[in-house]
């Protein structure tokens, strides 16, 4: 009982720490693509999808699942040479 109280207290106490890390991601995304666009339109077209619901979700305060998007988008940045 102990540990799943302490679990939900590192949980919450976490929350805002994802909330912070979405914008940080959302302006790596937005940098890379100002200065370095992929140049395949349909990676370009996912990249920005991606990016949007990510954002979409970090306003409706799921935090967590707005950073795996964003790092998804992130991830097909970084693959391109």
């Amino acid at each position: 009982m102990r540990r799943t109280v302490l679990l939900l207290v590192a949980a919450l106490a976490s929350a805002p720490l994802w909330a912070m890390h979405c914008p940080m991601d959302m302006a790596k995304i937005d940098k890379r693509l100002a200065s370095n666009p992929p140049e395949d339109p349909a990676l370009l077209a996912q990249v920005q999808k991606l990016r949007a619901e990510g954002e979409r979700l970090h306003k409706a305060g799921d935090h967590a699942q707005s950073v795996q998007v964003l790092g998804q988008a992130q991830d097909m940045l970084d693959s391109i040479p």
